[in-house]
């Protein structure tokens, strides 16, 4: 199954996020996920991390949603999965097969939950800093 057929479909989703022009209700699970390959594919993790934080923040107060929806374990949690599945790539793919292939692996947005309990992923130490996974390694 193919997500997006260019390049162009891809960058007006980082787009949309960054300029926070996306809806709220229209950036969904996918949505993260590309922007994610994106960043990751032009910078470091730890950069990514940071982009993907503050463009969070930034989305998120935006369109007036409240920061206390942020959890900072499941954006560290899902730029590191999205990086593990980039490194099972081959590295000669495309940077559209690779984001295709990531939103393909990635598409349930329940996988988090074979890695944490929903406990331990509403507490107030998983929201502001990185907990490790209560289930399984990651």
């Amino acid at each position: 199954m193919a997500y997006y057929q260019s390049e162009e479909e891809v960058e007006v989703v980082v787009r949309g996020f960054e300029s926070c022009s996306a809806g709220r209700d229209e950036f969904k699970h996918n949505s993260h996920l590309t922007v994610a390959v994106w960043y990751l594919s032009h910078s470091t993790e730890l950069e990514a991390l940071d982009q993907m934080r503050s463009g969070l923040f930034r989305f998120l107060d935006h369109h007036g949603v409240g920061r206390e929806k942020y959890n900072e374990t499941l954006t560290i949690f899902w730029i590191r999965l999205v990086q593990s599945v980039m490194y099972g790539v081959q590295p000669e793919t495309s940077f559209l097969k690779l984001t295709n292939a990531v939103l393909e692996r990635l598409a349930d947005p329940r996988v988090v939950f074979e890695y944490y309990t929903e406990a331990c992923l509403k507490s107030e130490r998983a929201k502001t800093g990185w907990v490790e996974p209560d289930l399984k390694n990651l």
